[in-house]
């Protein structure tokens, strides 16, 4: 049962207008988190526009390539031979988001990962505006330890019962949203809504990937363009990063080399969390992201010659669950 430790819920009149009129609670596990990879089984719940449950769905989808990291999802080529092929589920899909903000836990990733199942079958996901329950936490200033889903189900008493399993993910998360809601509406708060646009670009050419299983095709993409352009940092420069202590809202980072989570879905977090993404280096550069620091990128010569602070990924994407806020008034 679900433990409410929100403030009353607000009365119909004074429901904040601005609100969405639905909303659709999704999870999709993966077979990894770059940008060729595919999604396996995904899970929607529809809510109202007060966060009750309308309904759910589930259904698991056939990657055709090796499944990833089967000690995390569980699912494995044997359960996914029979599985239907995302463009078979895709029109079911769409009418579970039409008309509706899509909700996750850290929004962007499961955003970009179902845009592009959806470029790939030459689609576009009724999808319009996003809501990551990271930002909106933040937002309500929620004593969480961390922003992991666990420790948001813990808040509001609600039980995990597979961890990494679409459909429960996609519950625990419905059940966490609504009173998240409630309290968000009870306190005049602004929901921390993105605009999603679909990839107007993709295109795939068939190349062997490693430790691809039998009884799977080949699978690789060669490039996609999102359509839009990020908004401009509302917060001023803060300064540099200093190691040890947090980043803030408003410090400029700049991305360097490959990494293992593609690059736009890395700037998408940066954004979201309230950072500028430079495209260049310079002085005022508070912070260089790069998993090769003894390469020879421009963006890392300029680092050792400004002095400017270098972390790898991982290092990147802990900091990004802390961010400090802007001061207030800036």
């Amino acid at each position: 049962m679900l433990e409410d430790r929100t403030t009353a819920a607000p009365s119909a009149t004074a429901w904040p207008t601005a609100y969405p009129q639905g909303y659709a609670v999704v999870d999709v596990e993966t077979t990894g988190l770059a940008r060729d990879d595919r999604i396996i089984s995904a899970a929607v719940y529809r809510l109202d526009a007060r966060g009750e449950v309308e309904d759910h769905w589930y259904t698991l989808v056939n990657p055709q390539r090796d499944p990833g990291p089967v000690w995390i999802h569980g699912l494995t080529n044997d359960v996914l031979r029979d599985a239907p092929l995302f463009p078979d589920v895709a029109e079911e899909f769409a009418a579970r988001l039409d008309g509706r903000v899509l909700v996750a836990h850290n929004a962007v990733f499961d955003w970009q990962m179902i845009a592009r199942e959806y470029a790939r079958a030459r689609r576009e996901a009724p999808v319009r505006q996003r809501l990551c329950t990271i930002a909106l936490s933040k937002a309500l200033d929620l004593p969480l330890p961390n922003h992991k889903l666990e420790s948001l189900a813990a808040h509001f008493g609600v039980v995990q019962q597979r961890a990494h399993h679409a459909l429960d993910d996609a519950r625990v998360l419905a059940e966490a949203f609504r009173p998240s809601l409630l309290a968000a509406a009870a306190g005049d708060v602004r929901l921390p809504l993105h605009e999603c646009r679909p990839l107007t670009e993709w295109s795939d050419r068939p190349a062997p990937r490693i430790g691809q299983q039998a009884g799977y095709g080949s699978y690789r993409a060669t490039g996609w363009r999102p359509a839009r352009k990020r908004p401009a940092c509302p917060h001023p420069n803060p300064g540099r990063y200093v190691e040890g202590k947090r980043l803030k809202q408003g410090m400029r980072v700049a991305f360097s080399g490959d990494t293992s989570v593609e690059r736009d879905l890395l700037e998408d977090r940066a954004v979201e969390a309230g950072l500028h993404v430079a495209t260049s280096l310079s002085r005022l550069t508070s912070l260089l992201v790069t998993n090769d620091p003894d390469s020879g990128t421009s963006k890392v010569v300029k680092a050792r010659q400004f002095g400017t602070p270098v972390v790898d990924e991982a290092a990147f994407g802990q900091l990004l669950a802390d961010v400090e806020p802007a001061d207030a008034g800036s």
